[in-house]
């Protein structure tokens, strides 16, 4: 039996392990938002790419304008820390299984290798339904508010600032990378018993309802993005009620 000095030093230990991996994992994303910046108006080009497509089609500015001598210069940087979490994530989930591992038995790691496999294809697989999916239809949407002279008397035109479209597109990116996580979560949770296959099978009236409020919260105020956010998070809880029952089946 370990006595209360041990016990201190083995959770002193343990906090140091955290913090040296935490670190890590912080110095790979500093040096990834530091890589990120060189190339960052190569990521501008690709963010703003589905709102030139759409201008595109249904014309307007052409452009997108900042109105603080500071502003540009900021959201650039503001991109390159971006780009530089969302690549050097796996890092991190990588570095917290290092340091969860060895408390594992082996089936444990196992399973948890999975989930950590999942995780990173899951939030990049959110990001991708957000620029692939989502933005092709919303931006058509809210330029179709532009007019011209002849039907308003003075012409309404989007002058939208650099910040502000690039703050929404990098919030949409991570909350629907966050939202796929929900096959993960719940099967943690199955595998810690907090939930069953057959509790989340009856609870699928008000995962319908709850998907639906967090994708109105998360999307822009038009039906289309909210439903494309919606289907998928109800596809992935579908999956996670099939993973719930088989990580049921291996605990029992």
């Amino acid at each position: 039996m370990m006595s209360d000095t041990d016990q201190a030093q083995s959770l002193g230990s343990h906090w140091a392990e955290l913090r040296k991996r935490l670190l890590f994992a912080l110095s790979a994303m500093i040096v990834g938002a530091a890589f990120a910046y060189i190339y960052v108006q190569d990521i501008y080009g690709f963010l703003v790419a589905p709102l030139a497509d759409a201008m595109t089609d249904q014309g307007g500015s052409q452009r997108l304008i900042y109105t603080g001598l500071g502003e540009a210069f900021f959201t650039y940087v503001r991109v390159a820390i971006f780009a530089g979490i969302f690549l050097t994530f796996p890092i991190l989930l990588f570095q917290i299984w290092k340091f969860i591992a060895p408390a594992l038995y082996q089936n444990e790691r196992l399973v948890f290798s999975g989930f950590l496999l999942a995780t990173p294809i899951l939030f990049f697989a959110g990001g991708a339904c957000v620029y692939y999916l989502v933005l092709p239809n919303v931006w058509p949407f809210f330029l179709s508010f532009q007019s011209t002279a002849e039907q308003t008397v003075l012409p309404v035109e989007l002058e939208t600032r650099i910040s502000e479209y690039l703050d929404l597109i990098m919030t949409l990116l991570f909350a629907f990378g966050l939202c796929f996580q929900l096959p993960v979560i719940l099967a943690l949770l199955a595998r810690s018993g907090a939930v069953t296959a057959n509790a989340l099978r009856k609870g699928r009236k008000f995962a319908v309802i709850i998907a639906f409020v967090v994708a109105a919260i998360l999307t822009p105020p038009d039906l289309i993005s909210q439903i494309i956010l919606a289907v998928p998070v109800l596809i992935l809880y579908e999956i996670s009620i099939v993973i719930a029952a088989y990580v049921q089946r291996q605990t029992s």
